[in-house]
């Protein structure tokens, strides 16, 4: 497929999502330097993960460390140590995570894991262990993972059957994660576990837990159908010290939706930058494709699927900056906004990609083609972090609630 420039059709197309109200100067400056600077940064890595010429688990060690290098890490974690901001910000992080995703795949997973792997660490963490981890996530020195599905527990969270046993002045870990990003490369897991002797659903606690503990392996490597470092990890009389503990036992649920209202709308950012890298694609086939003697683009099915595409991507931008916005404001907790942007986008961008896949015709199926790559990377997205389903789920439950408390 011919090379083309995909920030040109999306800015000709008028798809900035900058410019509105959301965002202020520091994020159109940021989105300045992600122009002129992300892409050169990352580009002979991208090329590699292209060619297929090294595994996926080496592909995201060298992104985490040029991204550190070049100074990207630094929005994931705060100012006090080694960040860009005072506290995360999520408009930051959906930007970077739109930019990475139209990018590349394994890049934008590498700066999200660093995110997420630590993010826990950051709302909760004690000074001791914010200031002995945090900075040399900045510096991609340290390569995050955030522990929370097993076998019978993935959306479902309360469902969690790993141990912790108190022992001591730590706990003792038993118990199989799996679906875990990273597994075999992070230099330390934020693990979720129940707390044995609480009652009751909020009984689950957050360790953060070093990956030459004894007791903890990789028990398996799990291959997806886009190559993602991912793999099971077994816990066997795993000894945590206390002082590993974030916030205090009972508190793993709470911690556990924090985090993930922080990024839920960053995974839909990287839908979006995904289905923006499959716009471009499908508008440059419809610019330049003959077909029955004029150009595809020329056709009113184009134009009518071109419509779509477009829609789809506007929608899903405005719930991604609105749940960034209130996340950043602070007013209250935004689980509904946070569920409603991952759904919308990771949904919208599948549609999006299929659309650009089918502009491409025959070579939209070929591997290793940009918009079959895409289709393979999409999917996971309605999945991880929360189902799609799921979404629907809290977000009803909220206007539920919501109607309950004035009535």
């Amino acid at each position: 497929m011919t090379e083309i420039d995909t920030q040109r059709i999306l800015t000709d197309a008028a798809l900035d999502w900058t410019i509105w109200p959301f965002f202020d100067d520091s994020h159109r400056a940021l989105q300045t330097r992600i122009k002129t600077e992300l892409a050169a940064d990352l580009a002979d890595i991208v090329e590699d993960e292209h060619k297929g010429t090294s595994g996926a688990d080496e592909i995201s060690v060298r992104f985490v460390r040029r991204l550190g290098q070049r100074g990207w890490l630094r929005f994931a974690v705060p100012a006090a140590y080694g960040g860009v901001h005072d506290e995360l910000e999520s408009r930051s992080l959906v930007m970077m995570r739109c930019a990475l995703g139209e990018l590349s795949g394994l890049a934008d997973f590498a700066f999200a894991m660093q995110g997420l792997g630590s993010a826990s660490v950051s709302l909760f963490g004690s000074e001791e262990l914010k200031s002995a981890l945090l900075p040399d996530v900045a510096t991609g020195d340290r390569i995050a993972a955030f522990a929370l599905s097993e076998p019978n527990a993935g959306s479902d969270v309360a469902a969690l059957e790993t141990v912790a046993t108190p022992d001591g002045d730590g706990f003792v870990l038993n118990g199989l994660k799996t679906f875990i990003s990273n597994a075999g490369i992070a230099d330390h897991y934020v693990t979720f576990a129940k707390i044995e002797g609480i009652e009751g659903r909020r009984n689950m606690g957050a360790f953060v837990i070093e990956a030459d503990t004894p007791g903890l392996t990789v028990a398996e490597k799990i291959d997806v159908i886009a190559p993602h470092p991912l793999g099971a990890l077994r816990f066997e009389d795993c000894r945590v010290p206390a002082a590993r503990m974030l916030g205090a036992p009972g508190d793993g649920f709470k911690i556990a939706m924090a985090t993930l209202d922080i990024f839920r709308p960053t995974v839909g950012a990287a839908a979006l930058g995904f289905a923006r890298q499959a716009f471009a694609h499908g508008m440059h086939r419809a610019l330049t494709r003959p077909m029955m003697g004029q150009m595809l683009g020329e056709h009113q099915i184009t134009q009518t699927k071109l419509a779509e595409m477009a829609l789809a991507l506007e929608s899903s931008a405005l719930l991604i900056a609105r749940a960034a916005w209130a996340k950043d404001r602070g007013e209250h907790r935004t689980t509904r906004e946070a569920a409603m942007a991952k759904l919308q986008a990771t949904e919208a961008a599948q549609h999006v990609i299929d659309a650009a896949v089918q502009l491409w015709g025959g070579l939209g199926v070929v591997s290793g083609m940009p918009v079959a790559r895409l289709y393979q990377e999409i999917r996971a997205l309605r999945i991880y972090e929360g189902a799609s389903e799921v979404q629907k789920l809290i977000i009803g439950r909220h206007l539920l609630s919501c109607m309950q408390e004035k009535n």
